[in-house]
């Protein structure tokens, strides 16, 4: 196959399928957002959106998108699965508006006897009355055969005799499910091969399941074999571990086997973030595409091989999906990396300051993660206005609060040359350190500023993970002076601009 030669169809099942993932019901205003969203902005080619039946809200559901789309013309696009109960998956079907019914059926002689209690023969019976109901109410119609990959690989038998049955029907896409997933991409290639070199004449869809983390691979494998559309759902949304991921399906069709896709890129992290908010199950930040850290680079090797060549880049680039590639700031961090934040922001820093302002981030990045954009200003602030004096050194403090009780803090403090312990209580883990320390400081009849204001402060977009500013401002009975301190954790960040007003108080003086 050559790339660019051929055409794959992609039907999003997240409204449906994606639905049976454990704890997931989205309401009908949801669904319909997604819906168009899917069809007018990702332009997905198909999309399955309920189960015939299944609850009067999925109805209303279903009739606003069925409405939307006769007026956009998505109609033909929308399909509705049903069941082999005769007429009543159908009518409710064309009471809802739909066009097209997808029938579930069973594709493995197991499922067929044990869970039906019904020979082939008997089930194909009821199939064709079904599908014959929906084709006089005009409706185009689809057949998933259920487990089709337990079935082919149990007993093809099976499956032969039920697409020789039904191949001459007017039935659009035969649609083959590997419903629990139990496929490698080399099984999939050559059973849709044969399958497809047994019935050329058939549409074949593939619906993976994702039980072995293979459903991408073997959505790839299915194309290659030679099948023209296949099932995806957002997120990977699905029963169990899910069904193959709509944003890692598309990017390797187009990167790795050059098919062409109606899908546009720029709007799947769009359809991720909507999909995770109405469905509360968040994304891996390190999911593929559209994972909040994957177009992020944390190792300064890495941003030093892009400064010099962009080597550490790929076809899988960030601006494909309207997102912004990033070099995160931590303790991996080099100077590579700096360089790109301050570039980002339009700062410049000599080289001592760039050197103090990295050793501050490394000694940051021990304690959070990662250093947002943000955070780095402040950061800047903390390294370029503190002395370096250090007349008393905190070696440790622990602090403890709980709800309806008071806070304490231990400290081990070193002033000069001296050692000593202390503890205190107060309202709230700052207070209860500041009475600690002034224990100290009158044990060596050393005055302790007045504390005229206290302000605290994350950076705008921050999280609670975010780094704390924290400026206090003091006063020593002859001038109001400020000190910072900059931590993830804003007890600590008051006690470090804390200790940086005393090491300065003492600048000079005799203790």
């Amino acid at each position: 196959m050559k790339p660019g030669t051929y055409n794959v169809n992609i039907l999003d099942t997240t409204l449906r399928d994606g639905e049976q993932t454990q704890g997931v019901s989205f309401s009908p205003a949801e669904k319909t957002n997604i819906a168009k969203a899917l069809l007018q902005h990702l332009r997905v080619n198909r999309i399955e959106i309920a189960s015939a039946c299944a609850s009067e809200k999925d109805k209303e559901a279903v009739q606003n998108i069925t409405a939307w789309s006769i007026e956009k013309g998505f109609i033909d696009q929308v399909e509705i699965l049903g069941f082999i109960d005769h007429k009543k998956s159908v009518d409710w079907i064309v009471e809802s508006g739909g066009k097209v019914v997808n029938f579930l059926a069973k594709g493995s002689e197991k499922h067929c006897k044990m869970q039906l209690g019904k020979t082939l023969k008997q089930h194909l019976a009821d199939i064709k009355k079904s599908v014959n109901y929906a084709l006089k109410n005009k409706l185009k119609v689809n057949i998933y055969l259920e487990a089709w990959s337990n079935g082919y690989t149990e007993n093809p038998e099976f499956v032969f005799e039920f697409m020789d049955t039904l191949k001459a029907t007017k039935i659009d896409h035969y649609m083959l499910g590997d419903t629990l997933g139990i496929m490698s991409p080399s099984q999939v290639y050559d059973s849709l091969s044969d399958m497809i070199k047994r019935y050329p004449s058939v549409n074949f869809d593939f619906h993976p399941h994702n039980d072995y983390g293979l459903a991408t691979a073997n959505a790839l494998m299915a194309v290659k074999a030679g099948v023209r559309s296949l099932h995806c759902t957002v997120n990977c949304l699905g029963e169990r571990a899910g069904n193959a991921s709509l944003a890692e399906v598309v990017v390797n069709l187009k990167d790795r086997m050059g098919v062409d896709l109606t899908v546009d890129e720029s709007h799947l992290m769009r359809l991720s973030n909507m999909v995770s908010s109405f469905s509360g199950k968040r994304v891996s930040e390190n999911t593929p595409v559209v994972g909040e850290d994957v177009f992020t680079q944390t190792a300064g090797i890495h941003a030093d091989g892009d400064k010099k060549g962009s080597l550490y880049r790929s076809t899988l680039k960030a601006e494909r999906f309207k997102r912004k590639h990033s070099y995160a700031l931590g303790k991996l961090s080099g100077k590579a990396s700096l360089d790109k934040k301050l570039e980002e922001l339009g700062l410049h820093l000599s080289p001592v300051n760039r050197d103090k302002v990295l050793r501050r981030v490394i000694e940051l990045g021990e304690s959070k993660k990662t250093i947002t954009t943000e955070d780095l200003p402040i950061i800047i602030a903390d390294v370029l206005e503190t002395e370096d004096y250090h007349y008393l050194q905190l070696h440790s403090c622990t602090v403890t609060s709980g709800l309806n009780l008071e806070s304490t803090a231990s400290i081990h403090i070193q002033i000069g040359d001296e050692n000593y312990t202390s503890t205190g209580g107060g309202n709230g883990g700052y207070h209860a350190f500041m009475v600690a320390v002034k224990k100290v400081l009158d044990k060596r009849k050393i005055s302790f500023p007045k504390l005229i204001d206290y302000e605290t402060k994350i950076p705008r977009g921050g999280k609670t993970s975010a780094l704390v500013d924290c400026i206090i401002t003091w006063n020593d009975g002859e001038k109001s002076f400020k000190t910072r301190g900059v931590h993830s954790d804003q007890v600590v960040a008051a006690v470090e601009a804390t200790m940086k007003m005393l090491n300065l108080h003492l600048h000079g003086k005799d203790f």
